[in-house]
Protein backbone atom coordinates (compact mmCIF):
# COMPACT_ATOMS: atom_id res chain seq x y z
CA UNK A 1 0.00 0.00 0.00
CA UNK A 2 1.14 3.47 -1.08
CA UNK A 3 1.02 6.03 1.93
CA UNK A 4 0.88 10.05 0.73
CA UNK A 5 3.00 12.20 2.72
CA UNK A 6 1.60 15.81 3.01
CA UNK A 7 4.12 18.80 2.97
CA UNK A 8 3.79 21.38 5.82
CA UNK A 9 4.64 24.46 4.88
CA UNK A 10 7.64 24.68 7.40
CA UNK A 11 9.43 21.69 5.25
CA UNK A 12 9.88 24.14 2.66
CA UNK A 13 11.79 27.01 4.55
CA UNK A 14 14.86 28.49 2.71
CA UNK A 15 14.30 26.58 -0.63
CA UNK A 16 12.81 30.79 -1.92
CA UNK A 17 15.71 32.14 -0.59
CA UNK A 18 17.68 30.06 -2.85
CA UNK A 19 15.78 30.45 -5.64
CA UNK A 20 16.55 34.04 -5.47
CA UNK A 21 20.19 34.05 -4.66
CA UNK A 22 20.83 31.76 -8.03
CA UNK A 23 18.55 34.12 -10.12
CA UNK A 24 20.68 37.10 -8.67
CA UNK A 25 23.59 35.05 -9.72
CA UNK A 26 22.54 34.14 -13.19
CA UNK A 27 21.39 37.95 -13.62
CA UNK A 28 25.15 39.46 -12.36
CA UNK A 29 27.08 37.22 -14.91
CA UNK A 30 24.61 38.15 -17.62
CA UNK A 31 25.06 41.96 -16.62
CA UNK A 32 28.85 41.66 -16.43
CA UNK A 33 28.25 40.49 -19.93
CA UNK A 34 26.68 42.92 -21.10
CA UNK A 35 29.32 45.40 -19.70
CA UNK A 36 31.81 44.05 -21.42
CA UNK A 37 30.08 44.28 -24.77
CA UNK A 38 29.76 47.91 -24.31
CA UNK A 39 33.63 48.13 -23.27
CA UNK A 40 34.22 46.50 -26.83
CA UNK A 41 31.63 47.93 -28.67
CA UNK A 42 33.29 51.88 -27.73
CA UNK A 43 37.01 50.44 -28.25
CA UNK A 44 35.77 49.03 -31.99
CA UNK A 45 33.80 52.54 -32.64
CA UNK A 46 37.27 54.17 -31.38
CA UNK A 47 38.76 52.04 -34.17
CA UNK A 48 36.53 52.68 -36.88
CA UNK A 49 37.00 56.61 -36.09
CA UNK A 50 40.28 56.48 -36.00
CA UNK A 51 41.05 54.39 -39.28
CA UNK A 52 38.39 57.41 -41.29
CA UNK A 53 40.38 60.25 -39.74
CA UNK A 54 43.50 57.91 -41.41
CA UNK A 55 41.59 57.68 -44.79
CA UNK A 56 41.24 61.53 -44.57
CA UNK A 57 44.33 63.05 -44.19
CA UNK A 58 45.01 60.05 -47.03
CA UNK A 59 42.77 61.26 -49.39
CA UNK A 60 43.81 65.14 -48.53
CA UNK A 61 47.90 64.20 -49.38
CA UNK A 62 46.85 62.21 -52.10
CA UNK A 63 44.68 65.46 -53.78
CA UNK A 64 47.28 67.89 -52.76
CA UNK A 65 50.24 65.85 -54.83
CA UNK A 66 47.66 65.10 -57.86
CA UNK A 67 47.06 69.19 -57.59
CA UNK A 68 50.60 69.90 -57.84
CA UNK A 69 51.88 66.99 -59.90
CA UNK A 70 55.12 69.01 -61.70
CA UNK A 71 56.50 69.46 -58.14
CA UNK A 72 55.13 65.52 -57.02
CA UNK A 73 58.46 64.48 -56.49
CA UNK A 74 59.70 67.18 -53.71
CA UNK A 75 56.92 65.65 -51.60
CA UNK A 76 58.60 62.45 -51.04
CA UNK A 77 59.06 62.10 -46.99
CA UNK A 78 60.91 58.32 -47.77
CA UNK A 79 59.46 55.58 -44.83
CA UNK A 80 62.09 56.02 -42.24
CA UNK A 81 61.28 60.12 -41.61
CA UNK A 82 57.65 60.21 -41.47
CA UNK A 83 56.17 63.46 -40.27
CA UNK A 84 53.29 63.96 -38.23
CA UNK A 85 53.81 62.77 -34.56
CA UNK A 86 57.50 63.47 -33.24
CA UNK A 87 59.00 65.33 -35.99
CA UNK A 88 58.88 69.27 -36.35
CA UNK A 89 56.60 71.08 -39.06
CA UNK A 90 58.27 72.89 -41.50
CA UNK A 91 56.60 76.56 -41.37
CA UNK A 92 58.09 77.85 -45.09
CA UNK A 93 55.36 79.19 -47.04
CA UNK A 94 58.39 78.97 -50.34
CA UNK A 95 56.18 76.83 -52.63
CA UNK A 96 52.90 75.12 -52.45
CA UNK A 97 54.89 72.05 -51.86
CA UNK A 98 56.16 73.31 -48.49
CA UNK A 99 52.90 74.63 -47.33
CA UNK A 100 50.91 71.55 -48.15
CA UNK A 101 54.01 69.23 -46.21
CA UNK A 102 53.56 71.67 -43.07
CA UNK A 103 49.33 71.36 -43.12
CA UNK A 104 49.41 67.88 -43.65
CA UNK A 105 52.14 67.57 -40.62
CA UNK A 106 50.32 69.56 -38.69
CA UNK A 107 47.04 67.99 -39.18
CA UNK A 108 48.46 64.45 -38.74
CA UNK A 109 49.42 65.95 -35.19
CA UNK A 110 46.05 67.27 -34.40
CA UNK A 111 45.99 70.45 -35.15
CA UNK A 112 42.14 70.59 -36.56
CA UNK A 113 41.15 70.52 -32.86
CA UNK A 114 42.85 71.74 -29.71
CA UNK A 115 41.88 71.94 -26.19
CA UNK A 116 41.61 74.75 -23.71
CA UNK A 117 45.26 73.95 -23.03
CA UNK A 118 45.89 74.15 -26.50
CA UNK A 119 47.10 70.88 -26.87
CA UNK A 120 46.46 69.68 -29.86
CA UNK A 121 43.60 66.85 -29.48
CA UNK A 122 42.29 65.96 -33.47
CA UNK A 123 43.14 63.45 -35.76
CA UNK A 124 44.57 60.07 -35.36
CA UNK A 125 46.52 58.72 -31.92
CA UNK A 126 50.29 59.65 -32.79
CA UNK A 127 49.85 60.20 -36.55
CA UNK A 128 52.86 59.90 -38.86
CA UNK A 129 52.70 60.40 -42.45
CA UNK A 130 55.20 58.90 -44.95
CA UNK A 131 55.08 59.50 -49.09
CA UNK A 132 57.57 57.32 -51.12
CA UNK A 133 58.54 56.84 -54.75
CA UNK A 134 57.53 53.85 -56.49
CA UNK A 135 59.34 54.90 -59.80
CA UNK A 136 57.65 55.69 -62.77
CA UNK A 137 55.64 58.56 -61.17
CA UNK A 138 53.99 56.54 -59.32
CA UNK A 139 54.02 57.41 -55.31
CA UNK A 140 52.97 55.28 -51.95
CA UNK A 141 51.46 57.78 -49.09
CA UNK A 142 50.51 56.18 -46.20
CA UNK A 143 49.28 57.44 -42.81
CA UNK A 144 50.03 54.97 -39.75
CA UNK A 145 48.63 55.63 -36.16
CA UNK A 146 48.47 54.14 -32.64
CA UNK A 147 46.10 51.44 -32.28
CA UNK A 148 44.04 50.41 -29.74
CA UNK A 149 45.05 47.00 -28.95
CA UNK A 150 46.79 43.75 -30.25
CA UNK A 151 46.21 42.74 -33.96
CA UNK A 152 47.96 41.14 -37.31
CA UNK A 153 51.30 43.59 -38.02
CA UNK A 154 50.62 45.11 -41.69
CA UNK A 155 53.08 43.65 -43.96
CA UNK A 156 56.69 44.52 -44.17
CA UNK A 157 56.33 46.16 -47.29
CA UNK A 158 54.69 49.29 -45.65
CA UNK A 159 57.48 50.05 -43.54
CA UNK A 160 56.50 53.69 -42.58
CA UNK A 161 56.97 54.17 -39.11
CA UNK A 162 57.62 51.29 -38.35
CA UNK A 163 59.09 50.28 -35.00
CA UNK A 164 57.07 53.34 -33.29
CA UNK A 165 54.17 51.96 -32.01
CA UNK A 166 55.72 48.96 -30.23
CA UNK A 167 55.32 50.10 -26.17
CA UNK A 168 58.01 48.78 -23.71
CA UNK A 169 59.35 45.10 -23.92
CA UNK A 170 56.92 42.63 -23.49
CA UNK A 171 53.90 44.54 -24.50
CA UNK A 172 50.93 43.60 -26.68
CA UNK A 173 52.08 45.58 -28.73
CA UNK A 174 55.73 44.32 -29.26
CA UNK A 175 56.68 43.76 -33.55
CA UNK A 176 54.49 46.23 -34.53
CA UNK A 177 50.73 44.61 -33.35
CA UNK A 178 49.23 48.13 -32.32
CA UNK A 179 50.43 49.87 -35.19
CA UNK A 180 47.71 50.91 -38.12
CA UNK A 181 48.09 51.62 -41.75
CA UNK A 182 46.08 52.53 -44.49
CA UNK A 183 47.95 53.72 -47.93
CA UNK A 184 47.20 54.66 -51.46
CA UNK A 185 49.15 54.90 -54.21
CA UNK A 186 49.34 58.56 -56.67
CA UNK A 187 49.87 57.91 -60.40
CA UNK A 188 51.01 60.52 -62.08
CA UNK A 189 50.01 61.12 -65.40
CA UNK A 190 51.90 62.23 -68.57
CA UNK A 191 49.82 64.74 -69.95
Amino acid sequence: MVTLRRFRRSDQTGVTLIEVLVTLLILSVGLLGMAALQVRLQQSEMEAYQRVQALLLLSDMANRISANRNAAEGYVTGAGSPVGVGSACGTSTASRKDIDLGEWCAALQGAAETGSDSNRLGAVLGGRGCIESLGSDEYLITVAWQGGGSIVAPPASVACAAGQYDGDGGSACADDRCRRVVTTIVRIADL
